[in-house]
């Protein structure tokens, strides 16, 4: 059975969700783009898996860097959950490129990966924060782009003392 809580953050609203397994969804609720209804959220307290997020959320943004992940339940390709593997292993404070998650997967498997297909898996992140996608940048310190917004993003970076001053916002497309 899924469950689904909200956790008021200081950067807003996250939506957690869980199965029996574990976390299978995080994301920041942003208005139109959930469709639960009131009825369908709960208090985090009243699932173990939901109140492990809830306290891991309390010690992060608490400034505190949780030593521990709360069970996951990561549903996705074998790529994608092999991408979550290698964001789960960046440290708090560190960052990432793609580029670099690329290379680590192609070291592991043997086969060639590109920086692009990490971004998109990336992109399809299910666990935000906890599975740190906001910790990976594209080269140069191009802060790309995040699910929760890109002022999210910084705010993150910045609450871990991962924030540095060459990291810039995307260069606009030439029309």
């Amino acid at each position: 059975m899924m469950r689904t809580c909200r956790y008021e953050s200081p950067l807003g609203a996250i939506l957690i969700f869980a199965d029996e397994e574990g976390i299978t969804g995080m994301r920041f609720e942003h208005g139109s783009r959930h469709d639960l209804k009131a009825e369908d959220v709960q208090d985090c307290g009243k699932s173990p898996i939901l109140s492990e997020a809830a306290l891991w959320l309390d010690e992060y943004f608490d400034a505190r860097a949780p030593s521990w992940i709360p069970p996951l339940h990561v549903i996705g390709s074998d790529f994608e959950k092999a991408v979550c593997a290698a964001m789960l292993k960046i440290p708090c404070g560190m960052t990432r490129t793609y580029g670099d998650i690329a290379s680590e997967l192609a070291e592991a498997s043997g086969k060639r990966m590109s920086a692009q297909a990490v971004g998109g898996a990336v992109g399809r992140n299910p666990i935000c924060i906890i599975i740190p996608c906001h910790r990976v940048m594209g080269a140069g310190g191009n802060l790309t782009g995040y699910g929760g917004g890109l002022d999210r993003k910084i705010a993150l970076l910045k609450l871990e003392g991962a924030w540095k001053e060459n990291f810039h916002l995307p260069k606009a497309k030439k029309r």
